[in-house]
């Protein structure tokens, strides 16, 4: 189970997963960086004895780390990156991936 997040907007974010999504695995706090690839094996949901039908999470799959992870720097310094959300609010545990971002990163992984 994917849980712990309480910022409004990665929430909201969250709430948008479905079963079957590729995600990043990203370290928001000290270290910054994208460490992993996992997959949604649930959709968002409010877990039991949550009465905050906001407060959702989903499960995942942890699929693989990456051999060399991907620094908030390093995508900072990508000018393709630049409006990209995690590089504007780069404490926030869950953001969206566009194609565009996604393919990016591939050739990074």
């Amino acid at each position: 189970m994917w849980d712990g997040v309480t910022n409004a907007l990665a929430l909201k974010h969250l709430r948008t997963v479905e079963e079957g999504d590729t995600v990043l695995v990203y370290h928001s706090g000290d270290e910054k960086k994208i460490v992993g690839v996992a997959e949604v094996t649930r959709e968002a949901y409010v877990p039991e004895g949550e009465d905050d039908p906001k407060k959702v999470v989903c499960d995942i799959a942890f699929v693989r780390f990456l051999d060399k992870p991907i620094t908030l720097a390093q995508v900072k310094a990508e000018p393709d990156l630049t409006s990209w959300e995690l590089v504007r609010l780069a404490r926030l545990s869950v953001v969206p991936v566009n194609d565009d971002v996604w393919t990016k990163l591939q050739n990074w992984m």
